[in-house]
């Protein structure tokens, strides 16, 4: 790979901050601010659904169901109303889905993205010499690029998909699919569910990050001997 240098590279170390303010090194580093964006709006959220349950012995006591990354719903499970469980109706009774797949690809990405901008700006500030002077450095660092747009693209429509069926299955609708809200004599009532506002920014981050990525490939492509080739055929005669 190409950032993993040869030992007797490392010892031309020559530290230049000045990269950080060309465009190749400040989109690096906002891809890495993002990246920890990302990874933390989705994976830190932790969130709870609640109801109000009336049955036998037991009158408006609330019940709630918490879950957080990575949204195995369907580990969750609701308190019980009462130490009886509804005189033995309320058992068992969980949300819906597992969306974890799609929350830690998202997550995973993010982690890895934000690994390799912290190795990419050491490469950027500490050898950038030898990072122009060898094409397989740029070369595979826009092959990186190209992969990471695409991948921040994909991850981020599964995830926000994820995330529909998430807020589908907190939300009101669930109650009709609890079985032990149809026993007789028993009332559920939807009270709230935690706000996914945070989650909905992780998908945002998601787009700014492909977005960044896109434009990342044009900034690495002009530093490639490709580049440099396709210049030279169009100003020929």
């Amino acid at each position: 790979s190409w950032f993993l240098l040869a030992s007797p590279r490392m010892a031309g170390l020559r530290v230049d901050f000045s990269m950080l303010l060309e465009a190749l090194g400040f989109v690096k580093v906002l891809e890495w601010i993002f990246a920890i964006f990302a990874l933390a709006t989705c994976g830190g959220f932790q969130g709870k659904t609640t109801l109000l349950v009336s049955c036998k012995g037991v009158v408006n006591k609330t019940v709630t169901a918490a879950f957080a990354y990575p949204f195995r719903l369907n580990t969750v499970e609701f308190s019980a109303p009462d130490p009886k469980g509804c005189a033995g109706t309320w058992t068992d009774v969980h949300l819906v889905g597992n969306f974890s797949s799609s929350a830690q690809f998202f997550v995973t990405l993010g982690v890895l993205v934000f690994l390799y901008c912290m190795v990419a700006l050491v490469v950027y500030i500490g050898y950038n010499h030898v990072y122009q002077q060898n094409n397989k450095f740029p070369l595979t660092d826009l092959a990186i690029s190209v992969l990471i747009a695409i991948l921040w693209m994909v991850s981020t429509f599964v995830w926000a998909k994820a995330l529909a069926d998430i807020k589908m299955s907190t939300e009101a609708n669930i109650i009709p699919g609890i079985e032990a809200c149809k026993a007789p004599g028993t009332t559920c009532n939807f009270v709230s569910v935690t706000s996914m506002g945070i989650l909905n920014l992780s998908v945002v981050f998601g787009l700014l990050n492909a977005a960044l990525w896109g434009g990342n490939v044009w900034l690495v492509y002009k530093d490639t001997k490709l580049h440099n080739q396709w210049n030279r055929i169009s100003e020929s005669p």
